[in-house]
């Protein structure tokens, strides 16, 4: 197993009434701190800039992925590789965040992370082989996997108080750019002229603004080192399973976890986390890849093929805000694990029987389905009451969840190429649905991991 993530933190700051950055705006300081508001404000764009890039990069290829495959030669089964490479390169660079987190500052972590999204995008278009273009993807994917990891971290230590709510509003951001790649490439690609290489191109346009403002947040860190320091100790206060209490001894905490570090491979609810995650990331991931290709083969036009996986996706923009905020409300989240694995169950099994038929139906259906995922991230923030549980359970439930979701998106190309259909992999994509819900349950549980370490 890796080598646990450290703390960001690493030594415990001296004993004072903590101020967070939300503080001013939350009416916990009678005297409103400017930059302290202005601190917060950038903080939430960052969030939501940064959350539009995480996925473009995926959704922009699966719309164009048969053009893709002719342009470069590929076979069924290097296109089935292709659409693993994301949960590969978020298993591997996901697992060295915390680190880097600890040694630049999480900021500045993120800030790169979006810098290697844009260049990695810039540079696809021009990859002339097949190994180029994995070169590049890998490039903006290592920027995802840092970024993933840490949008919890930095939520934890910004918005202690409203992990739901702020949770919720980058996961919508993050649905919203899902959806806009899927549905927006293919027509912009005819509208620039048809090449492909156009299409998944144009969106390092975007990436370049998300760096923008996490540029003032890496150059501001030796100024606002207080208040960061604040908000880590903030986010290292207890709080109650349900993410409605904070208690008021963060001084207390780090001082304990600096005595006792969290050995997060011995608890029950991390394992069951990240197959939770890894499961739910399975079918993600193959519904961005091979979706599109799914109605394309059953007769449905590239465009509207396209549509349908934006409609899959745009499903997590209202259900994204909603489902954290539910969750945090709840002491078990076992329910809703149950209620979106059925709503895959019926997907499924709608694509294998009637897949242009129902296509509307199913792709709905898949989309609430795919809402485990801000689910997962909620749960990241709910299973822990420290912030560097939080930090050490966002690494291991994501590192560890991408590395289980990579066989499938490659296992969904061998069988497709082999079998001369989709009725097998269709068939895996439902099975899958099972095990998620068992292990969804398992982690829904009302603990924490520091007590079971």
């Amino acid at each position: 197993m890796h080598d646990e993530p450290q703390t960001l933190e690493t030594t415990a700051p001296p004993a004072r009434t903590p101020v967070t950055a939300t503080a001013a705006t939350t009416g916990d300081s009678p005297a409103p701190d400017r930059s302290a508001v202005w601190l917060t404000r950038l903080v939430v764009v960052a969030l939501v800039l940064a959350a539009l890039n995480l996925r473009p990069a995926i959704t922009s290829l699966g719309a164009l992925l048969e053009e893709v495959r002719d342009g470069l030669h590929m076979s069924g089964s290097v296109a089935g590789v292709l659409t693993s490479v994301p949960p590969l390169c978020f298993a591997v660079f996901g697992i060295t965040a915390p680190r880097l987190a600890r040694r630049f500052g999480p900021s500045a972590v993120v800030c790169a992370g979006m810098a290697a999204i844009f260049a990695g995008l810039a540079i696809r278009p021009f990859a002339s082989g097949t190994v180029g273009f994995l070169a590049a993807s890998a490039l903006a994917l290592m920027g995802i996997a840092v970024s993933n990891v840490l949008m919890p971290v930095i939520v934890k230590r910004y918005f202690p108080g409203r992990v739901g709510t702020m949770t919720g509003l980058y996961s919508m951001a993050l649905a919203l750019g899902t959806s806009l790649a899927a549905a927006a490439t293919v027509p912009m690609t005819e509208a620039l002229g048809g090449s492909w290489r156009t299409g998944i191109g144009v969106w390092a346009v975007l990436a370049a603004f998300a760096v923008l403002p996490w540029i003032p947040l890496v150059r501001d860190r030796g100024a606002r080192a207080g208040a960061d320091r604040a908000a880590g100790d903030a986010g290292g206060e207890a709080t109650s399973t349900s993410g409605d209490a904070t208690s008021t001894s963060g001084d207390a905490t780090s001082a304990a976890e600096t005595a006792a570090p969290l050995r997060i491979t011995r608890s029950r609810t991390a394992w069951a986390l990240a197959a939770f995650f890894g499961l739910q990331a399975t079918g993600a991931y193959i519904t961005m890849g091979w979706m599109p290709q799914i109605f394309r083969d059953a007769g449905v036009p590239a465009g509207t093929a396209g549509v349908l996986l934006a409609v899959t996706m745009v499903m997590g923009v209202p259900l994204a805000f909603v489902i954290p905020g539910l969750a945090t409300r709840l002491r078990n989240q076992g329910p809703i694990v149950v209620a979106l694995g059925l709503c895959g169950l019926v997907g499924y099994s709608g694509l294998y029987l009637a897949p242009s038929g129902g296509a509307w139906i199913w792709a709905l259906l898949l989309g609430v389905s795919n809402c485990a995922f801000p689910l997962a991230l909620t749960m990241i923030g709910l299973r822990s009451r420290t912030g560097a549980g939080v930090v050490r359970l966002s690494a291991f439930a994501q590192s560890v969840g991408y590395l289980i979701s990579i066989p499938g998106p490659l296992l969904v190309g061998v069988l497709y190429q082999h079998s001369g259909g989709w009725g097998l992999p269709i068939a895996l994509m439902a099975g899958l649905m099972i095990p998620q819900m068992i292990v969804g349950i398992l982690a829904g549980r009302a603990r924490t991991v520091e007590d079971e370490c």
